[in-house]
């Protein structure tokens, strides 16, 4: 039932997206209550995968257009070439 780093790591990373399974998941708090190091990773993982999740809200959220010299531009290299 003991889990190497490596393998508690690996467990850390699906259970942040919800793939793991429920022995899976008492292994992995078992190991994370003994071992500081791979409680510390699981702590700085979850951050990573809050500040990935509110960016690509903010990405969503915003407009990505092309500026007016842009579209001109653009336009001009469409009727050039047609």
């Amino acid at each position: 039932m003991k889990l190497s780093c490596d393998e508690a790591t690996t467990i850390c990373d699906k259970s942040q997206y919800g793939e793991v399974s429920l022995l899976e998941r008492i292994k992995l708090s078992l190991h994370l209550f003994l071992c500081k190091k791979c409680g510390r990773y699981s702590k700085q993982n979850g951050i990573m995968t809050k500040c990935y999740k509110k960016q690509a809200e903010v990405q969503k959220r915003e407009k990505c257009c092309l500026s007016e010299e842009e579209k001109q531009c653009m336009e001009k290299e469409l009727q050039k070439n047609s």
